[in-house]
């Protein structure tokens, strides 16, 4: 299962996990609506394909004034985004996802992929998010586990 940014944030929200907020927008006359929910800048505009890599292939961008949300909005809607993860072909961008930039202290990497060879969840974590844990993954932890089965 393959899951934007803004569905896992969804989900994560829906079992009472704290997530940044977010609004998405499919065309760029969406971009008022995310204007009334979060007036204050700056935001971060972010192409939501699947494929890593997004920021160092031009789909994550700071706007810090209302007019710099509507250009990198119009930059990313719409774009082919070529990533190492996408391959030379690239991918559309047809979502983007804007959110209030914050800052941070750390960035983590956490995923659950599924080993085929055991068929069963395996849970991957490191130390190291963001585009240093895309550029070169160094897991600290990995662990299987069997996921609760309701009876």
């Amino acid at each position: 299962m393959k899951l934007h940014e803004y569905q896992a944030k969804e989900i994560f929200a829906k079992y009472g996990l704290p997530v940044q907020p977010g609004f998405l927008i499919k065309h760029l006359s969406e971009i008022d609506e995310a204007l009334k929910k979060f007036p204050q800048g700056p935001w971060v505009v972010k192409a939501q394909i699947h494929a890593g890599g997004r920021g160092k292939a031009g789909g994550v961008k700071l706007a810090k004034t209302e007019s710099e949300l509507r250009q990198k909005a119009s930059d990313i809607l719409g774009m082919t985004l070529v990533s190492p993860q996408t391959g030379p072909q690239g991918k559309l961008v047809k979502k983007v996802f804007i959110t209030p930039a914050i800052d941070y202290v750390k960035e983590l990497y956490v995923s659950v992929v599924l080993d085929r060879g055991s068929r069963s969840p395996i849970l991957l974590a490191s130390a190291e998010g963001g585009t240093a844990f895309l550029s070169g993954p160094s897991i600290a932890s990995s662990a299987g586990f069997a996921p609760r089965q309701n009876q």
